[in-house]
């Protein structure tokens, strides 16, 4: 196989233009990018994800009203009132809710607006501390090895022997007040081996190139070539890894936010806002089809985004 690939890497050279030899070969992230706007599932994710950073950032423009005020009383309206849409048919003297009312008479579109700064919130600064915590954990264990590695991977394999939500569960139920904060600590801990795992896989490969051992050859400290030869250069896998986590803590926060353990009232987080009107799916489901799909929509384009970071990042797929 290998003997096959270097013949066509040769005939290849052979058949280009001495302009083209002389050429200096693109970056890797300029290669990578264009791999990426190939791939049509990168570009669909990316287009969504955008579209939610655009949602959260303009939400004070684009919601209608605070996601707090309660409308009963202001307006001619009752509570878990049914969407009204003007341009469907709905009365022209009624108030217009695009996604209708909750059982306190707030308006569900400027919740949902509001529910997106905090669910990417959420998931980015969750990600973060795990991503940090895993890193430095599994780049000393690859790195220095020995007893050092064993304690710290069987540290990982505790946690790993948990069920994740189970164990978030666990964690939120330790602190003495419920919020979002400490539900983001308990899924960026319970998230944490994946990182780790995989950055000391990285590690312990990346160690052995010939340019670590010139480094360590001309007398560099283990700490700079951790820091400016190894993890540099082992990091790559982390980039598609994180992306899809995102998805997974935007869920986890969610369901523990479902459960009463994470965001409480009146912060409009999209499943707090599902706990809240899950009695109601029959009477009212506009309450929990919005939220719901809010949920989808954001977790399905940070996956299709890892999975377009992916293939363009696999060399394997884009020979």
């Amino acid at each position: 196989m290998f003997q096959n690939r270097n013949t066509q890497d040769a005939e290849k050279q052979a058949q280009q233009t001495p302009e083209q030899l002389l050429t200096p070969p693109a970056s890797l992230w300029r290669t990578t990018l264009k791999r990426f706007r190939r791939r049509l599932s990168g570009r669909l994710g990316l287009a969504i994800v955008a579209f939610v950073f655009l949602v959260a950032i303009f939400a004070p423009i684009l919601a209608p009203y605070s996601p707090t005020e309660q409308l009963i009383g202001k307006e001619n309206v009752k509570i878990r009132e049914k969407p009204c849409i003007h341009l469907l048919g709905c009365p022209a003297d009624k108030p217009q809710h695009w996604m209708g009312l909750d059982g306190n008479g707030r308006d569900n579109l400027s919740r949902i607006i509001y529910g997106a700064q905090i669910s990417l919130m959420v998931g980015f600064f969750t990600v973060g501390i795990s991503l940090f915590l895993g890193v430095l954990l599994g780049a000393i264990a690859g790195y220095w090895g020995g007893w050092l590695d064993n304690v710290i991977m069987r540290l990982m394999d505790v946690i790993l022997g948990f069920p994740y939500l189970l164990l978030a569960i666990a964690l939120v139920s330790i602190s003495e007040t419920r919020s979002i904060q400490n539900a983001m600590l308990a899924i960026a801990i319970v998230t944490m081996p994946s990182y780790a795992r995989v950055i000391r896989a990285s590690v312990l490969s990346v160690k052995e190139m010939d340019y670590v051992a010139a480094s360590r050859a001309l007398g560099a400290s283990k700490l700079r070539i951790l820091l400016t030869r190894v993890l540099p250069n082992a990091i790559t896998p982390l980039i598609v890894l994180a992306s899809m986590n995102v998805a997974g803590a935007i869920l986890d926060a969610a369901a523990l936010s479902f459960l009463g353990m994470g965001a409480q009232e009146p912060m409009p987080e999209w499943g707090q806002m599902l706990s809240r009107e899950r009695a109601q799916v029959l009477s009212a489901p506009h309450g929990i089809f919005f939220p719901g799909l809010a949920i989808m929509i954001t977790t399905l384009g940070f996956t299709l985004l890892g999975d377009g970071l992916r293939d363009a990042l696999d060399p394997q797929l884009n020979d």
